[in-house]
């Protein structure tokens, strides 16, 4: 039995300790925020935080993280209201959605090592595809979340919708 702490939550999985880690997330916890994209961990759609790491969830085992503390999107926080995850609706960059568990999780391990990162920093962290295209949005995104985890700026969110305060 492989046992590991999830989304501050300790779990115990009757699994191959082979089993990729996403799988566990996705198959036996239900957590399906995590993406399956490549199962190579080229794409990053499954990244999840393991230990205040951004780590490709199809990459590693359970047993290769018996004893280690996970966070997955549904983890991040409780409301959904992360800097990173406000900061991309406020600037409209999800478009088909997929890849942004992934991406909001690596963005989060970056400000939390990097509260003011330039947008080198954010191009060389954020190794996450989009199909869609988001890259120039998602590097004014991040930097946006940079400034609100800072508390340099705030962004209110109502219904999804952000409300712009006339305040810069």
């Amino acid at each position: 039995m492989t046992k590991f702490t999830v989304n501050n939550q300790p779990v115990s999985y009757k699994l191959d300790p082979a089993t990729p880690l996403l799988w566990a997330l996705r198959d036996a916890s239900n957590l399906t925020g995590t993406k399956y994209g490549c199962g190579t961990g080229a794409c990053g759609a499954c990244t999840v935080d393991i230990d205040g790491t951004a780590v490709r969830s199809c990459q590693v085992t359970i047993g290769g993280v018996e004893g280690t503390f996970v966070t997955t999107i549904e983890g991040l926080t409780a409301e959904g209201n992360h800097p990173v995850q406000q900061a991309l609706i406020a600037e409209n960059v999800v478009q088909c959605g997929y890849c942004i568990p992934g991406i909001v999780m690596n963005a989060a391990a970056l400000l939390r090592k990097n509260r003011n990162p330039s947008d080198e920093d954010i191009m060389g962290a954020i190794t996450n595809l989009c199909r869609c295209g988001i890259y120039p949005r998602l590097i004014e995104a991040i930097g946006r979340a940079a400034r609100v985890a800072r508390g340099d700026e705030e962004i209110t969110i109502d219904r999804g919708i952000p409300v712009e305060t006339g305040e810069e």
